[in-house]
Order: C-alpha cells, then sequence, then structure tokens
C-alpha cells in the first residue's frame, strides 16, 4: 500500500511578554519593546520548548525581545543559536488611528461604537479587520507548514496571529475566532498531520 508519508509539522504559538507601556495602550503594529520582568514565567516556558527548531518571530520588537529571552534561559547548550526569522504576515492586527491610544481615549470617538458592533469585521480607521488578519495569518500558516513540513515551529507571535492560527486549525469563523484566548507567555499547540490539523493545547500558562 502506497501513499504519502505520515509526517507531523508541529507548531508552538507563544505570545510574547507584555508591552512595556502604560496600561490599556492600543498597541497593534507600534514597535514597542516588552517587558521582560516575569523572569520566573520566562525560565518556565523556555525548557517546555523544542531544540532543533524553526523559530519565527514578527518584525515587531516586542517577539524578538521575547525570543530571545527563552533561547537565553533554556540552557540547553544549542549552538549555533536558531535564526529568528521574521514573518511580516504574522503580525498583529493594524489599528490604524487608535494606535497609541487608550480604550478610555477612543470613548465617544466617532466609529468606536460601530467597530464593536462587528469587531471582527469593521475595520479601525486607517487599520485593518480581524477578518483581513485570519485570512493573512491563515494563508501564511499553509505556507510555513509546507516550507518546514516534518519539523517543530515555535513562533513568538500576537494575540490576534495566535487567535487566528487556532482558528485556521478548527475552521472557526473570525467572530468565532476572538472567542479564543491568547495570553502574554501562554503556549497554543498545533500539529499538522497529513493536510489535516490536531489543537494540542490553547492557552496553556508558563508554570
Amino acid at each position: 500500500m502506497t501513499g504519502a508519508p505520515f509526517v507531523a509539522t508541529r507548531w508552538w504559538w507563544v505570545r510574547h511578554a507584555p508591552v512595556a507601556a502604560a496600561p490599556g495602550v492600543i498597541a497593534g503594529q507600534l514597535d514597542l519593546p516588552a517587558d521582560l520582568s516575569d523572569r520566573d514565567g520566562l525560565a518556565a516556558l523556555a525548557p517546555r520548548l523544542p531544540t532543533d527548531a524553526v523559530w519565527l518571530v514578527t518584525p515587531l520588537r516586542r517577539t524578538r525581545e521575547t525570543a530571545q529571552a527563552l533561547l537565553a534561559l533554556r540552557g540547553d547548550g544549542e549552538t549555533p543559536a536558531p535564526a529568528l526569522v521574521a514573518e511580516p504576515e504574522l503580525m498583529e492586527q493594524h489599528f490604524g488611528a487608535w494606535q497609541g491610544r487608550t480604550h478610555a481615549d477612543l470613548s465617544g470617538e466617532p466609529g468606536v461604537d460601530r467597530f464593536w458592533e462587528a469587531p471582527a469585521r469593521a475595520a479601525p480607521p486607517g487599520g485593518e479587520s480581524f477578518a483581513a488578519v485570519a485570512d493573512r495569518v491563515g494563508r501564511a500558516v499553509d505556507r510555513l507548514s509546507a516550507l518546514h513540513a516534518g519539523r517543530d515551529i515555535v513562533a513568538v507571535a500576537h494575540a490576534g496571529a495566535i487567535r487566528a492560527a487556532v482558528g485556521h486549525a478548527l475552521s472557526l469563523t473570525p467572530e468565532s475566532m476572538l472567542a479564543l484566548c491568547a495570553d502574554c507567555l501562554h503556549l497554543s499547540r498545533l500539529d499538522r498531520v497529513a493536510g489535516t490539523w490536531r489543537v494540542v493545547a490553547v492557552n496553556l500558562p508558563p508554570r
């Protein structure tokens, strides 16, 4: 009997450490640093990640800084250290004119109420909708799964991208994807096996 080999591509999704910004700030695609003060959380998460993996980040520094901190804390002596590959399609949702502002600042602003009536499909002024995020992340995940078939992939990314990736595996609508949690330094695990998805875990705490 012949057929496609049983090849598992394992995704290890990690949401970056908290953004170093005032509480309530809408970060979106602003290039803000990571707050790496939760050393216990980083140290607990680091050894759970696989060796000999492909490491993906986004062009935003908070993902790169989190990935670098995790690699430094693993203590497995992997030499050379894995390269961090930036994937723009895994970026957070672009919140346009609302980026850098707080939710309290936006209260009563034109368009805000309409946005919350349909948060999956509406786009902030000059930004993108979550449905658009789900589309680009789904395409990227399929492409990268084929490119790195049979490998472990550690993706240090953003809440929106992780919701979209898990939702893509479950064939959810963008509206349903928004119900998923993706907390900072939490881990989600997805396997791509012979063209189908298995959801292993969602939003596991670091310790």
